[in-house]
Parts: C-alpha cells; structure tokens; sequence
C-alpha cells in the first residue's frame, strides 16, 4: 500500500485523472470484456485441437474388436438378472463373470452415513475385475468404469455399457501387447460408489467424514487414465464426451482429443454436449451455434457437480472422462462393434503412454469438438470485466485519503482520521464474515430440527431456515450503525474493502473454477459498483432490488429458473415457477450434502466468500449517512 499512500500523491495529476472518470472506465472495461469473451466462439479467435502427448499414438492404432456378438449376449443375460434384482446390482452374476474371463475379482463394500436429517445409514457394494498386464509388474493402470442402474431406476439404464465392458474384457483378456493392469469397475449408487473405491483405492481403509469407503482385498498399479460408460442402448447415434469434473477440474486436454480423433477415425458420430459441429464454423449462424455449446459447458463447470462418474478421478491427479452413447430421432445408428472399435483404441492409446498425463491443457474451454480456447485466451477478457472492481478500488482509495482533501486531512482530529483508515472497518468485515460462517454451518442442524419441532422435511427445514436468515439479515443495517462509526467517509472504505475483497474471490476463484467465477463476476461486478448510500428513496428502493437479485439465494434459484425452462420451454408460467420453486430446494439440500460428502465447495464459497460481500454491500446502500 506504499505506492497508494504516498505523501507525494498530491503532485501526480493520474490519481485525481482516475478518481474524476473511473466510472466510464469502469463501464468500457465490462463492456469490453463481454463482447470479447462472446466473440471467444467465433474460430477467428479459438485454436484447432492438437496433441501434444505423441507417445498415444493415435494414429498406429488399429482396431481389432470384433465382440459384438459377445456383447449382445451379455446384454441379453443381464437384462435377465435384473428383472430378478430389480431394485438392487446383481453382484454373483458380475463377480462370476468376471471370473469366468480370468480376471482378479473383487468386491468392495462402503457405507454412507448421511450427514443430514435423521443419519440415515446407506450400505453399497462395487464389483471390479483386474487384467493383470504380461509384460510389466503392476505398476500402471487404466480403469474402465460403468455405473450399474437397476430397472427400477428413474435414469437411463447402463446395461449396455456393462455388456460391452465385458465383451472387451475378454477381447483383452486374449492380447499379450498390455503394459499396464486394466481395472474394470462397476460401481454401485452412481458417483457414491466412484467416490468410495477411489478413496479406498488411494487412502486404504479410512474413515473420514460421512462416507466410510472401507478396504480393498485386491489392488493395480498408479491409475494414469480413466475412461467411464455411459451407453444406453445398444444401438446409438453419437458418442457424446463428457468432461467437467468435481469443482470445475478438468481432464487433460489430451485425452478429450484422443477420444473425438478416433470416433472420426471410426466414422463414428461424436458431439460435445450432444452438439455436433456446425458444417460452417466461420459464419455467423456457425458462431451462434458454438457460443451455445460454450455456455452450456460454461454452466455445467460453474455448478461444480460432475457430469459423470470420471469428474471424481481428477482430484487424484487422473485424466478421466465419461462417453455416453446418445440417440437422436434421426441419423445413422452405429451398433456395439463401433463403438468397442473406439473404446479399444482408446486403451491401447493409453497404455502406449510412457508417463502421466502433463502436456497439453488443463485450463480450457470447449466450444466445438476440434475447437479449444486456452487460459491464456480467455483469461485477458475475464481481468477486462473483474478489472472494474480493482479501478473501483483505487479511485475510492484515493477519494478518502489525504491526496483528494488535504486541507481537510490537516483540520480533522486523531479520533476523525481513524474513519479514513481501513482499521476502522476492521470489526465491521469481521462481524459480517462470522455471520456468514453461522450461516454455512446451519443446514446440518437445520435438517435434523425441522422434523421434530416444525413438522417439515429436512429439505423443507434447511430450504425456509436458509430464507429466513437471509431475511434477518436484511435489518442488518440498523443494528450495526449503532456500534459502526457512521461519520465522514467511513462507507467508501468499507466499499473499498468489499470491492477489493469481491476481486480476490473472482480472480482465485478463476483459476479453480472459471465458469463460476466468470459468472459471479458478471452477476456481481455491475452492483459492486454503484453500490453507494442515496438521498432519494428511489435509488436507493432500485439499488436494493439489484442487489437483491445477485443474493446467493437468489442467484441458485435463478440459475434453477433457467435451466429449468431450457430442459421444458413449453410448460406454462406457473408451473415453470412451481418447478423452479421445488428444483431450488433440492439443488440446495444436494449442493450442501455434495460439500460434506464429496467436498464440493461451491456452497461454501457462495457463504464465506460471496455472502460477507453481498451484506457489505447491503450495509453501504442501506448506510445512514449519504453524504462525503
């Protein structure tokens, strides 16, 4: 802070220049980086895929896979097993046969402790197959995974990716050309499942937290990649790639592109959020059509839930995605044989890898199946539309020090120059933040109180517990300027500290979880900045709405809103609105019990980081003395 406390300020005209015509600037900056990350999509302005790991050798693969037969009739068996297990996962059949292909078979059992309401306990079980490679000692693997859905199941059923699974099991199981063990896994509860052979994998048999993982009877070597399964038929259109992971992670740039190049190798459809290319990429429908397919990648990485079983590897420093096989009204089909031809390229790509994945790109953005926009191109729009928060900063820094009234600062008493000093707002920060933290620890006992006392569901209970703080909070304001000094310019030091503190969240946050941070920037950078005290009820009656709409609250049920109408453009109003109303809730209770279980930080980065800014922020609209 040297630099901005400089007893020469006063001589240089840039500090003044700033504090007269920050708020253009501030404008043109947001402005200016919206229309530039728009226009990201645009291939004038993104790069062609490429791969920079040579050793997968995509291009000497050649696929030998010929078990469609095989596969169709372990479909047809396992289509049998579940009517005889319809709620459950038939673990002898899986376990025998994967025996019967001479793998090393395993089961492993985990239990969920669940962390809200009444604790209830939930037990699972995973079932996995090891292919011990011929010609190394276990010290690398591949994982082929596949979530398990019982008929009852309201989701897709997966029991043709189990049946193609086993069918190139034991056309591996006949190649002596394996460097590398390959695991095949079928987990149990979806990502629960994933989510406990891998901490059992990787952490024995501890038991931290909700979740007791338990202990695994057989091991491989250090997974390098993970590919998981998502197919629901046995004859689909495309092979869609999924790649957002737990927290916005994301797998090496390198893998994605080795799927995608041999699905064209195949002539095998493939998309990136079930969208296909656009046959003309440099037109401006072609623009239209990637920037949507950008933003919906945009939004599924800002929630921070994986689109598939693959997003809970990447923690572990695993390059991992899920292909899902998808199946339009109209196209060419492609049967089980194709798709094993891909899948099969893909693993021996893989095991042709000398190391780890750690070329290419971890930070990146999708716009097409070829196409990618790197940090370092979509980084420079992103610090044009924070940047308004930091020229914010200054120009408040400048207007409350001793450069912008000299003769004021040289008349004004010790106790009087506290109020233009960042100390002073010191307890005020602190108070707002422990509120906040009171907050994001409440849904747990919200949850288990509402039952008993008010007769509501756990969901219900955090739901309206959750509104009901956020509606106190409210009358903050009156209760603080009794002990906050409300004098002089003590709000645009607090404004200072909140705009500054709003910079730090979104620019970290960048570099985490980019989509989420770039939303919170554009929700949030426009109200951080006019917030100010008013003279008139109107403004300050409009400021207050604003900033009612970016609450956290607010922002969760408006992202449900939407997304709601884009999954049921044709349902009517209210309905839309009771869909919404519901859809929040749950979001809510999933996006809290998501942090417990699989530490999924979004929740708690919208109550520690985001919230303590928006009360800030409501303090200095709501702030009794307008003038300075």
């Amino acid at each position: 802070m040297g630099l901005l406390t400089d007893p020469g300020t006063e001589r240089s005209q840039l500090p003044a220049l700033l504090e007269r015509h920050h708020r253009p600037l501030c404008v043109a900056l947001y402005l200016t980086g919206l229309v530039w990350f728009l226009a990201l999509a645009h291939n004038s302005l993104n790069h062609g895929t490429y791969f920079s790991e040579n050793a997968l050798l995509p291009g000497l693969v050649e696929g030998d896979f010929h078990g469609d037969s095989n596969a169709l009739r372990y479909l047809e068996s396992l289509k049998i097993e579940g009517e005889r297990h319809p709620s459950g996962m038939p673990y002898a059949w899986l376990v025998g046969q994967f025996t019967q292909l001479g793998l090393d078979t395993y089961t492993h059992n985990f239990t969920l402790h669940y962390p809200m309401g009444k604790q209830n306990m939930f037990s699972g079980q995973n079932v996995y197959g090891i292919l011990r490679a011929g010609r190394s000692s276990s010290t690398e693997a591949i994982v082929v995974s596949a979530p398990y859905r019982p008929p009852s199941s309201l989701i897709q059923t997966t029991a043709p990716a189990i049946a193609l699974m086993l069918a190139m099991a034991q056309f591996f199981s006949k190649q002596v050309y394996w460097a590398k063990d390959i695991i095949f896994l079928v987990t149990e509860h979806e990502q629960l499942g994933a989510e406990a052979w891998l901490g059992a994998y990787h952490h024995g048999a501890a038991t931290a937290g909700p979740l007791n993982h338990g202990g695994l009877q057989g091991r491989a070597g250090a997974i390098q990649a993970a590919i998981n399964l998502e197919i629901h038929s046995a004859r689909v259109t495309h092979l869609d790639v999924k790649v957002e992971g737990l927290n916005g992670q994301l797998p090496n740039l390198d893998l994605v592109n080795l799927i995608h190049r041999l699905c064209q190798r195949e002539n095998v459809p493939h998309t990136f959020k079930n969208r296909g290319d656009h046959p003309r990429p440099e037109s401006f429908s072609g623009w239209v059509h990637q920037l949507k397919t950008l933003l919906s990648m945009v939004t599924a990485q800002a929630t921070g839930v994986p689109t598939g079983n693959h997003g809970l590897f990447h923690r572990y420093g695993i390059a991992s995605v899920t292909v899902e096989g998808g199946d339009w009204p109209r196209g060419r089909k492609v049967g089980l044989q194709h798709m094993g031809r891909v899948l099969e390229g893909v693993c021996r790509s893989l095991n042709n890898l000398l190391e780890r994945f750690h070329q290419s790109f971890f930070f990146y953005l999708l716009p097409a199946t070829s196409r990618y926009i790197s940090i370092g191109v979509y980084m420079p729009p992103f610090a044009l539309l924070a940047g308004g928060l930091l020229v914010k900063a200054l120009a408040l820094w400048y207007s409350t020090s001793c450069a912008a009234d000299q003769q004021a600062c040289d008349t004004t008493d010790d106790a009087e120059k506290v109020n233009y000093s960042v100390l002073g707002s010191v307890p005020l920060v602190v108070a707002l933040h422990v509120c906040s933290g009171v907050v994001a620890a409440s849904p747990v006992t919200l949850s288990r109180l509402a039952p008993g006392l008010l007769g509501l569901s756990p969901e219900d209970g955090v739901f309206y517990g959750l509104v009901a703080t956020a509606f106190t909070f409210l009358f903050l304001p009156c209760f603080l300027t009794r002990f906050q000094e409300t004098s002089n310019r003590s709000w645009e030091v607090a404004k200072t500290v909140a705009v500054l503190e709003l910079g730090v969240v979104v620019f970290a946050g960048a570099v985490y979880n980019f989509s989420l941070a770039l939303i919170v920037t554009l929700a949030f950078t426009p109200v951080a900045l006019m917030a100010s005290p008013s003279t008139t009820r109107a403004r300050r009656f409009l400021k207050s709405a604003l900033l009612l709409l970016v609450h956290p609250l607010s922002l969760l049920m408006i992202f449900v809103l939407v997304d709601t109408w884009t999954n049921f453009p044709d349902i009517p109003p209210l309905k839309l609105l009771m869909r919404t109303y519901t859809a929040s809730k749950r979001a809510l209770m999933y996006s809290v019990a998501d942090s417990l279980i699989y530490s999924n930080w979004v929740f708690d980065a919208a109550m520690h980081c985001l919230l303590p800014v928006w009360l800030l922020l409501w303090y200095i609209v709501h702030h009794p003395n307008p003038s300075g």
